[in-house]
């Protein structure tokens, strides 16, 4: 493979590894319909590095699972408002045979000439733009949906998530993309002095031991976080309450506009 190849996700979803191996920690995970460019692959060839074109994550994915795109469909994606699914699970007839997606799932559904000829997708489902903001009363909605689902690190769908796998699924099904990366994720959207002056909303990122985590304020004194399960917390000025007595809040960033 050369560094001029894409790709794109044509399964429910593909583990994305720090390392080419199976013995390596999840780092990630592509959904049907996200597109990524092709940096290396491994020296026995069956895994390929490649780098995420929404937040730029950089991993590896087995060979077997890439589907690659031409260079001008990869670039008629990025500048295309696609939709995003918003049904906890749905299917699409896709390539004459159907296909169960997830939560967060991109769909290629447009008019487009380029389009016609590269994919043929039917999708029946519930979904929106992916560049159309909504407000706090469907964020709440979409959180909703991931409530108890267990943890597990490098996750994004609502049968394991780990927290800014959350925060970033939610956030961007409203229309306000975040970077995976932690420290990244705490200085996006405005500034908020304190969890006191903080709305429904609002991005949280506190330190618990050696560790930075992140989750969303609903407001009453709550926050929605990834402990052993997608949960609810009381939080206050000095951080997270209950089982995060030792955790440190960072930041409150304010991402929604409305």
């Amino acid at each position: 493979m050369t560094e001029t190849e894409k790709g794109i996700c044509r399964l429910c979803l593909v583990p994305v590894m720090c390392e080419p191996s199976f013995h390596s920690l999840q780092l990630s995970e592509l959904l049907f319909g996200e597109h990524y460019e092709v940096l290396e692959t491994n020296e026995d060839g069956k895994w390929i590095k490649i780098k995420i074109h929404f937040d730029g994550t950089v991993g590896w994915i087995l060979k077997i699972h890439f589907y690659g795109i031409t260079q001008e469909y990869f670039e008629q994606i990025n500048h295309s408002d696609y939709k995003v699914c918003t049904d906890l699970t749905a299917n699409i007839f896709f390539k004459k045979h159907y296909l169960n997606i997830l939560i967060g799932s991109v769909l290629p559904i447009s008019t487009n000439e380029l389009f016609k000829i590269e994919e043929q997708l039917a999708f029946n489902g519930n979904s929106k733009s992916l560049g159309q903001r909504r407000d706090y009363g469907f964020l709440r909605e979409t959180l909703q949906k991931y409530m108890y689902s267990p943890y597990r690190a490098g996750a994004r769908t609502p049968y394991g998530i780990d927290d800014i796998g959350l925060v970033q699924q939610v956030y961007r099904m409203v229309g306000y993309p975040v970077p995976r990366n932690l420290k990244q994720l705490a200085s996006v959207g405005d500034q908020v002095d304190s969890v006191g002056a903080s709305k429904p909303g609002d991005l949280l990122v506190w330190h618990e031991k050696d560790e930075v985590k992140a989750g969303i304020n609903i407001g009453e004194e709550q926050a929605v976080i990834v402990t052993d399960s997608v949960k609810i917390v009381n939080i206050d000025d000095k951080g997270l309450v209950n089982e995060m007595r030792d955790g440190k809040l960072v930041a409150v960033r304010r991402i929604l506009k409305m």
